[in-house]
């Protein structure tokens, strides 16, 4: 490929040995993700994966497919793109758990005006560390340069991952029952949801706001954006190992009214219990500097829950006490209660 150079292409707008380079500089990142099962280094034509099915009766394939979205317009404000990458692998992870399935692979896209191999690089070491949190190998992906259609220093990311479960431990809906409680597992922040709203409350594009200090913050407003999404992969698998979870939900897009109903069955209500996890303070400065109704912001963002748990009531010391091991912070926040399928807020008396 060193051989490999178009002049007219590159008067174009598309540099191929720039792609080379990038290429080269992620290596080292692509090697850090190395599980049992990888066949093959980058470059080829596929990534090529060998799945252990050792001790399970029926292997199923879970696949999940997600992008950044636009968190990634504060990448750029900001000149900082090793953690967008983290983002990326988080949504696709994180959504693979909700079935019971572990992730076994992961292949990003990154479109960009122009492809400067630092960047994509930098942007690619994200991705790896997102894999290495979630257990996962990095085994492929594409960059591609896109002049005239993108600007030369913006790029979208994406990524898809592929997972595995035997059948018998796939989680449904069906098992959550009246009497569960909801397990909240702590947010590290807005994760990577609500962002046109979150440039939009702040004005991110005018002159100093993200590098502001936000008293209520305790650091600069653009670093508490930029925060990754918490990967909660290894938690909760060692939670799956002990426990009979009845269900999982990933709170994104939609906050918690979109959320928590795809986890339970339609005769069901889920009864939140305000005050009883710590809503993080970038949510209540969004809420005040937006004007923004209470309503809305729960369902737009995750307010301080990334995933919930159903389990039964008998099991949720044991989870707490796994979650805590395992470094995450989570509080019993509702339970299941006879409905029509809504999610409700009563105030924690």
């Amino acid at each position: 490929m060193e051989k490999s150079y178009s002049e007219s292409y590159k008067a174009a707008g598309v540099d191929v040995t720039a792609g080379y380079k990038a290429v080269q500089l992620m290596k080292e990142h692509v090697a850090r993700t190395a599980v049992p099962g990888v066949m093959e280094g980058i470059g080829g034509f596929g990534g090529l994966f060998s799945p252990g099915f050792a001790g399970m009766e029926h292997p199923v394939l879970v696949s999940g497919t997600d992008g950044v979205g636009t968190k990634v317009k504060l990448a750029f404000l900001l000149d900082k793109h090793d953690t967008v990458g983290i983002d990326c692998v988080a949504m696709c992870v994180n959504d693979i758990i909700c079935t019971g399935g572990a992730p076994m692979f992961f292949l990003d896209y990154i479109a960009c005006g122009k492809n400067i191999p630092e960047k994509i690089a930098e942007i690619v070491g994200g991705v790896a560390e997102g894999c290495v949190q979630s257990g996962c190998a990095l085994i492929g992906g594409e960059t591609a340069e896109h002049p005239g259609l993108m600007p030369v220093d913006e790029y979208d990311l994406a990524g898809f991952a592929v997972g595995i479960v035997d059948e018998k431990k796939i989680l449904d809906p069906a098992n959550v029952r009246e009497g569960d409680v909801i397990i909240g597992l702590a947010s590290s922040g807005v994760h990577s949801n609500g962002f046109s709203l979150v440039r939009k409350v702040f004005d991110v594009e005018a002159p100093g706001v993200l590098d502001s200090y936000a008293e209520e913050l305790g650091k600069p407003l653009g670093e508490v954006l930029l925060t990754p999404t918490k990967i909660y992969v290894k938690p909760v698998l060692e939670v799956l190992k002990k426990v009979n979870v009845h269900a999982i939900a990933h709170i994104t897009g939609g906050g918690f009214q979109e959320n928590l109903p795809r986890a339970f069955g339609d005769h069901l209500n889920a009864v939140i219990e305000k005050g009883s996890w710590n809503v993080l303070p970038i949510f209540r400065l969004i809420q005040e500097k937006g004007g923004i109704s209470e309503h809305d912001m729960f369902n737009t963002f995750n307010m301080g829950v990334g995933m919930a748990l159903y389990v039964s009531a008998e099991d949720s010391e044991t989870v707490l006490d796994i979650l805590k091991e395992n470094g995450v912070e989570a509080h019993v926040i509702g339970h299941m209660e006879a409905g029509d399928h809504s999610v409700v807020f009563k105030e924690n008396v």
